[in-house]
């Protein structure tokens, strides 16, 4: 039975993405409604085009126009919508995440940051990640750039409320990590063998204190005390990747 935890409806009208590796997840992805596509016969001949899909042939110049400067558009652009929302109760009653980690922001707010967890998570077999919809990036270019196709693979939760989400993750029988750099013990040391919840911080503040306190324990990762700390997606992927192993072992 679903929960009642649902994510926050996102507002905003469509997106533009660009790169080879975004728009081919986007057109792979059939929750994903795409309105039209642009760019060079030569760039857009590398993609499987459905049928009745508006292509419109174009220039580098004109491309460049349609989007930040500078972007690394690859010869094509796409207008899209932003994908429908997800509950998540639903995802923590789908028999198809049992058993993978789910991973929670704290106010990461940089989308080249959570673009590239969502990389990671994607990597790794995460089952989601989940935000509080404010002081966390919306979709964008930017952030499906950074995913490199991710974000079309990896369910993104929204919620009002993170502490609210991780009492419900609790119910759900998951153990609750928090990871800061003045954690109390190594992270291969609290994983235990429960289903997991990671939860990260932001650079600089780190995971606020009521969210810290809605986890079972706070953990940190081995470094060298010659660094202070690593940046939010590095610290993400490591501790994806110590999950990914200790369940494959």
């Amino acid at each position: 039975m679903a929960r009642k935890n649902k994510s926050v409806k996102k507002t905003g009208g469509g997106l533009k993405f660009w790169g080879r590796h975004a728009i081919g997840a986007a057109l792979d992805n059939p929750r994903r409604v795409i309105k039209k596509i642009s760019g060079t016969r030569e760039a857009l001949a590398t993609l499987d085009l459905p049928e009745g899909l508006p292509v419109v042939y174009c220039d580098v110049a004109d491309l460049g126009r349609m989007v930040a400067r500078d972007a690394p558009h690859q010869g094509m652009v796409a207008d899209v919508d932003p994908l429908p929302d997800i509950w998540l109760g639903d995802l923590l009653d789908d028999a198809s995440a049992a058993g993978r980690p789910i991973l929670l922001l704290d106010q990461v707010t940089d989308p080249h940051n959570v673009g590239a967890i969502l990389r990671s998570a994607a990597a790794f077999d995460a089952a989601a990640i989940v935000t509080q919809d404010r002081h966390a990036p919306p979709e964008s270019g930017t952030l499906a750039k950074s995913a490199s196709g991710a974000l079309e693979i990896v369910p993104w939760i929204r919620v009002v409320n993170l502490s609210r989400a991780l009492d419900e993750i609790a119910q759900a029988g998951y153990w609750r990590i928090g990871l800061d750099g003045e954690g109390t013990e190594l992270l291969s040391q609290a994983m235990g063998n429960s289903k997991l919840a990671l939860v990260m911080g932001a650079e600089g503040e780190g995971l606020r204190q009521n969210v810290a306190a809605h986890c079972d324990v706070i953990s940190r990762l081995p470094m060298s005390a010659r660094m202070e700390s690593l940046n939010v997606s590095n610290a993400a992927a490591i501790a994806l990747y110590a999950e990914y192993t200790r369940t494959k072992d």
